[in-house]
């Protein structure tokens, strides 16, 4: 094992007002106010993040020509040990990350974060 899973993140328009779509459908809490970038939902051991993404063109399903658009991530207690071991795995680093994470991407091309230090 590399790491556990941290948070499902999903794109949207407006970050906090499909967080609290999802908050009331799952009986869990928003943690974020309107306009926030990036809002969290907690509850029941579980955890949902939400990216502010305004000009997304929603998926429309199953048209592949405008696929699902999430990612995950992965908790990871060193990023020195775990970043070369997903590398070992097919993962390749991407663009972008921050203070606590890093982008990749799987073999076939899907984004996912390794991030570390990030509070539930």
């Amino acid at each position: 094992m590399i790491g556990q899973l941290h948070s499902y993140v999903i794109d949207a328009p407006d970050a906090h007002r499909l967080a609290c779509f999802y908050a009331e459908l799952l009986g869990m809490q928003v943690q974020g106010t309107p306009g926030d970038d990036w809002v969290v939902v907690t509850g029941q051991g579980y955890r949902l993040a939400f990216q502010q993404a305004p000009d997304l063109q929603p998926p429309d399903w199953p048209d592949p020509a405008r696929p699902q658009q999430a990612h995950l991530d992965v908790r990871v207690a060193d990023i020195d040990v775990a970043e070369p071991a997903a590398l070992a795995l097919g993962a390749r680093r991407l663009p972008g990350g921050g203070g606590d994470f890093r982008v990749y991407a799987d073999p076939v091309g899907h984004p996912f974060c390794l991030v570390w230090d990030a509070p539930l």
